[in-house]
């Protein structure tokens, strides 16, 4: 393992960091409609279809209907479009994207994802936060997915940095301790927890300012 140095870049997960995931909603909508728990969940992001859309092959279209037609099955009867409802309830992180904006410079910021190819066109589209960020590694775009060490090292390569010199903050704990076995500080952050990203920074050195 490569020896940590003073932070200079710090990479962020998006799903779950900078993006609100709703697991509430997707709890709620599992509860309502009579699904075992994590219905939502497991058959839009649990399932083979998901492994390969993440990697950037396979059929987007074919997913999302094997997911809806899962759901079904699992419920025994027709359903309305869930996931869609799901995707829908969520939002921004607004207080960790306003972090992201006081943390530069002076350090470098990038994105690491586990994501379809649709991510880079949301974030230079309708969410308009590419500019706030020096790299984006979309999991889709490189066919390699976190927790793969070799998409940790691709990130700090993409930088320009040494592992020791970038902290990385995930929402999955497997994912945080990927990025540790490959020399990165990693923070395991959990917006539905109420956990505080400025903080847990803070606590490594990584502060507006600093």
């Amino acid at each position: 393992m490569v020896a940590a140095t003073s932070p200079r870049a710090v990479i962020f997960d998006f799903g779950g960091v900078l993006w609100d995931m709703r697991w509430d909603v997707a709890r709620e909508l599992d509860r309502a409609h009579g699904l075992p728990r994590s219905s939502v969940f497991e058959t839009l992001y649990r399932s083979p279809a998901w492994a390969d859309i993440e990697r950037g092959v396979g059929d987007p279209g074919a997913w999302t209907e094997g997911a809806h037609r899962e759901l079904e099955r699992r419920a025994g009867r027709p359903l309305p479009r869930l996931h869609e409802e799901w995707r829908k309830a969520q939002v921004a992180i607004h207080a960790n994207i306003a972090l992201v904006r006081a943390l530069r410079p002076p350090f470098r910021c990038s994105i690491l994802s586990n994501a379809d190819l649709s991510l880079r066109g949301r974030l230079e589209g309708e969410l308009a936060l590419h500019r706030l960020f020096d790299d984006v590694v979309v999991s889709a775009e490189v066919g390699m997915a976190k927790p793969d060490p070799a998409i940790f090292r691709l990130a700090v390569d993409r930088l320009g940095l040494p592992p020791g010199a970038c902290v990385f903050v995930d929402d999955w704990d497997k994912n945080v301790e990927a990025a540790r076995a490959v020399g990165m500080q990693a923070v395991l952050h959990r917006v539905d927890q109420g956990h505080d990203l400025r903080a847990q920074l803070g606590a490594l050195g990584v502060a507006p300012g600093a």
